[in-house]
């Protein structure tokens, strides 16, 4: 069946609608709940490259029912219909939607049901199950081989192949734990294991956390409640030990990385050479300043040689594995923010600098790949002050890029190496969404899809996006405004400030939405001006955008979300009286800094799992950016908001999930009993059994929750 036809039948209904259709109304619960089911653009499901072919295939729907189609040029074939895959095995007897599908090569698909893994072919459409794994078994990773699978049950790391599971650790002591993400998920890791190329070789962390504090969590739905204890290293405390594990899958055998030094330092960057003898891992200190790069033996871990180090005079953040330049087995290009923002350089396996490649006021975001020579690297980065995403191609003997995408927006992309194209996906606050197929050159080779904006539908304004001055009086700032659609210059607006300015966080982008939760428009359609601005210290700008805030959490950030307001007074249609803030997180510990340390700005604040002393916070965050209370207890002091609620004069709302491991309870109950101690009147409301924010159904009950606070406070 052609899509093109299946897509363009809505597009006519909508044409022909339109013209009398009455533009809805985004209630709250629309806004929350049907971000995806009514308020997403349409898009293409699973859309990917057939591995190593000139091919991509889709999931669509071809006469109400799901198929899998795969697209070469203008020809289109239905692989299988989900009603067929349900019929290959009984365990796929009861799906209700195509899972999910990855090419293992040009003739293969892989997919799992629960703990239930399967390859289906292509051509006959016979699906077998090579693989089921225990109850229990969690983070998951799959060989590329696809012939094992490394999983984690509780503490332990285990490894499936060939019908059966072997136990790569057997720790006893729940403290030692292996195969899962050390470091609370910093550094750029985000698995807790790594396979070789090849299959056959299985790096893991594993992170001995017997000296951390345990801290605990009570779980209010049993009788009597009781502890759900975790363990959590708060800053200048004491924290894991990180090892670097090796397990050789054809020897059943472990050894471990020889890595010498404080036992409380990082391990990251870890990435296997491809020369089959060695890995290679970024030791990096403690205060996060110093990272070197070692090598170390695959057969015995023992340390082959140092590399290079790099140093920084604040603080450094090495996110990305190496990447072996393809044909040259002894060359490879680091990823380091050394002139001001992350870009690629070359080195050789002796540790020399050949070359920078990539270079420029703007940071790479994502390696896409090198292409089949091995001569030129794929990467998307950053433009339009940090607010696009872009896609550059650099020779990698050679410094300097070419940007090859055209219009300002956001790209997200899948690279083909078998034929040195992209599949991408654009949109900004112009364009909801389109689809295509990208050369190269930049030259767009076919249109997949075009989604109307579903907010079309709806009566609502479309952001707007402008700069203002930072407090420097240098730095632009990005900010974003919503204003109610059927605005009125004569008349005067109550202000929302909706705000997080923290490190590693970017609100503002030039995409769909421009990144602007919809319960916002919610907002402004009933009257408020909903503002925001990404001040110093958030991410996405470069490295002295984002260190200008080091060691005094809250002082720079304050000053910029301050002129943020100047900007929002100095309109005649802002009501400056009537201003409210809201954040969570980091943009809770704004919020709630905001309402003690500049009392007559807001109003109204509603401050959601906010930070009130750093000092309770986590190592690894806070230390790379606070150091620790011991060596820097002026700007612990400074930042901290338990000694300072004396000067709130607003209403301020405090909200926490009561077992939050990130920003953990006792934050809000210390503030709670400052404030009571100073006979502070504060507002305060848990939601029992959530963690960190409020998802699912429960999160409509938490915006009613902030806007009828503000909406009663401000009187409006």
């Amino acid at each position: 069946m052609n899509k093109k036809v299946l897509r363009l039948i809505p597009a006519l209904v909508f044409i022909l609608s339109s013209g009398w259709a009455q533009k809805q109304t985004l209630d709250l619960k629309t806004s929350i709940l049907g971000v995806y089911s009514k308020l997403y653009p349409d898009y293409s499901k699973q859309l990917q490259w057939v591995k190593s072919s000139n091919e991509y295939s889709l999931v669509d729907k071809i006469e109400g029912e799901d198929h899998l189609v795969v697209v070469r040029k203008k020809d289109e074939k239905s692989i299988i219909s989900l009603p067929e895959l349900k019929q290959t095995h009984e365990a796929l007897a009861n799906l209700k939607a195509m899972p999910s599908l990855k090419w293992v090569d040009p003739q293969t698909l892989a997919f799992h049901v629960g703990l239930k893994f399967f390859k289906l072919d292509a051509a006959s459409k016979k699906v077998s199950q090579w693989a089921s794994l225990p109850e229990g078994a969690e983070n998951l990773e799959i060989n590329p081989t696809y012939d094992a699978i490394a999983f984690t049950r509780e503490n332990n790391l285990y490894v499936w192949q060939d019908d059966n599971f072997k136990a790569v650790t057997k720790e006893e002591n729940e403290a030692i734990v292996s195969g899962q993400v050390p470091s609370r998920n910093e550094f750029g890791i985000h698995n807790g294991a790594y396979w070789s190329e090849d299959g056959k070789t299985l790096a893991f962390y594993q992170k001995d956390e017997t000296a951390i504090s345990i801290y605990p969590l009570v779980d209010v739905t049993s009788l009597p409640a009781k502890e759900m204890p975790i363990r959590y290293p708060m800053a200048g405390q004491a924290s894991e030990h990180v090892k670097l594990g090796i397990y050789n899958l054809e020897q059943e055998k472990t050894v471990f990385a020889q890595v010498t030094g404080p036992r409380d330092q990082y391990i990251t960057n870890v990435t296997f050479g491809p020369e089959g003898k060695f890995i290679y891992a970024g030791i990096m200190n403690r205060e996060q300043n110093h990272i070197t790069l070692n090598r170390y033996q695959l057969s015995d871990g023992a340390f082959d040689k140092t590399l290079f180090e790099e140093k920084e005079e604040k603080y450094g953040q090495w996110h990305y594995p190496l990447q072996f330049v393809p044909n040259r087995p002894n060359e490879f290009l680091w990823v380091s923010e050394r002139d001001g923002f992350e870009h690629l350089y070359r080195y050789n396996t002796k540790g020399e600098l050949l070359n920078q490649v990539t270079k420029g006021d703007w940071m790479i975001t994502e390696i896409l790949g090198f292409d089949k020579s091995g001569k030129k690297i794929n990467v998307v980065g950053t433009a339009n002050y940090g607010m696009d995403r872009q896609i550059y191609v650099a020779d990698v003997k050679k410094t300097g890029q070419k940007k090859i995408s055209s219009k300002s927006g956001v790209y997200t992309v899948k690279y083909n190496k078998a034929n040195n194209q992209f599949l991408a996906t654009f949109s900004s606050n112009e364009i909801a969404r389109e689809e295509s197929i990208l050369a190269v050159s930049g030259k767009t080779v076919k249109t997949i899809l075009t989604s109307e904006n579903p907010m079309e539908h709806y009566q609502v304004a479309k952001p707007e996006l402008f700069q203002i001055t930072a407090a420097d009086q240098a730095t632009p700032l990005n900010c974003r405004i919503i204003k109610p659609s059927n605005f009125d210059p004569n008349k005067k607006y109550p202000v929302i400030v909706y705000t997080y300015n923290g490190p590693g966080v970017q609100l503002i982008t030039n995409r769909y939405n421009t990144g602007a939760s919809t319960w916002m428009y919610t907002a402004a359609e009933k009257g408020y001006i909903v503002f925001t601005v990404d001040g110093r210290g958030s991410h996405n700008r470069g490295k002295a955008f984002k260190h200008a805030t080091h060691k005094k959490l809250g002082t720079e950030e304050i000053a910029d979300q301050l002129e943020g307001v100047n900007w929002l007074k100095a309109q005649p249609w802002v009501n400056a009286d009537k201003m409210a803030i809201h954040g969570w997180s980091y943009g809770g510990f704004m919020t709630t800094s905001l309402m003690l340390k500049t009392p007559d700005t807001f109003k109204v604040g509603v401050a959601g799992g906010p930070v009130m002393d750093w000092k309770y916070y986590e190592v690894m965050y806070t230390e790379r950016y606070m150091q620790t209370p011991e060596t820097n207890p002026e700007g612990f002091a400074k930042a901290s908001l338990l000694d300072k609620t004396q000067n709130l004069k607003g209403d301020l709302l405090i909200i926490h999930g009561s077992i939050d491991p990130v920003v953990v309870p006792q934050h809000s109950m210390a503030f709670l009993k400052a404030c009571v101690d100073n006979e502070v009147k504060v507002d305060f409301f848990t939601y029992p059994m959530h963690e960190h924010n409020v998802r699912g159904k429960n999160r409509v009950h938490l915006m009613e929750k902030v806007l009828d606070y503000i909406d009663e406070k401000l009187g409006e």
